[in-house]
């Protein structure tokens, strides 16, 4: 299975906000429903204002999702947070294509976007991920990739479970 990364640009916001607005993806990303609010939340990304790298996935040559990650460190909102800090990653998926959730897709995505991008960067060794305890689909794929739980927490009023995966596990 052939699976590699394409920076996310302009044109191919409108296939993620089609992906956003689909149900298996719009139950855990519920702020992302218009155009309006796809180009706000990437923006700055898109124009290097905004120290977050998206990533289209593709799949067999077939573009199924989303992925992104950024340094916890240049966020100011995780400064205070246990187990992060400088050389932590946080990491965001989305699988789009209905065909492709449940196939066992999503570790296999974790994993070589980790080594292939994450990683490969300076300085970087863990990597952690917030999802909400009833999004079981992704916490069991970030679990199979490697990743363990570290904490609950809130976001935005909203529990959230960390996990994390450090280099050397």
């Amino acid at each position: 299975m052939s699976i590699r990364f394409e920076p996310l640009t302009r044109e191919d916001l409108p296939q993620l906000l089609e992906w956003l607005q689909k149900p298996h993806v719009a139950a855990w990303w519920r702020d992302l429903q218009t155009m309006e609010q796809v180009e706000a939340d990437h923006r700055d990304a898109l124009d290097g204002k905004e120290p977050s790298f998206h990533f289209v996935i593709v799949l067999e040559e077939r573009r199924v999702g989303m992925i992104q990650w950024y340094r916890a460190s240049d966020f100011p909102e995780w400064e205070a947070t246990p187990l992060l800090g400088e050389g932590v990653a946080g990491i965001d998926l989305l699988i789009g294509e209905e065909d492709a959730v449940g196939r066992g897709l999503g570790p296999d995505v974790l994993r070589a976007f980790i080594e292939q991008i994450v990683f490969a960067e300076d300085g970087i060794h863990a990597v952690v991920a917030g999802i909400e305890p009833g999004n079981n689909r992704s916490i069991r794929a970030f679990e199979k990739a490697g990743f363990r739980f570290a904490f609950d927490y809130e976001e935005e009023g909203t529990p959230h479970r960390l996990l994390r995966l450090d280099r050397d596990a």
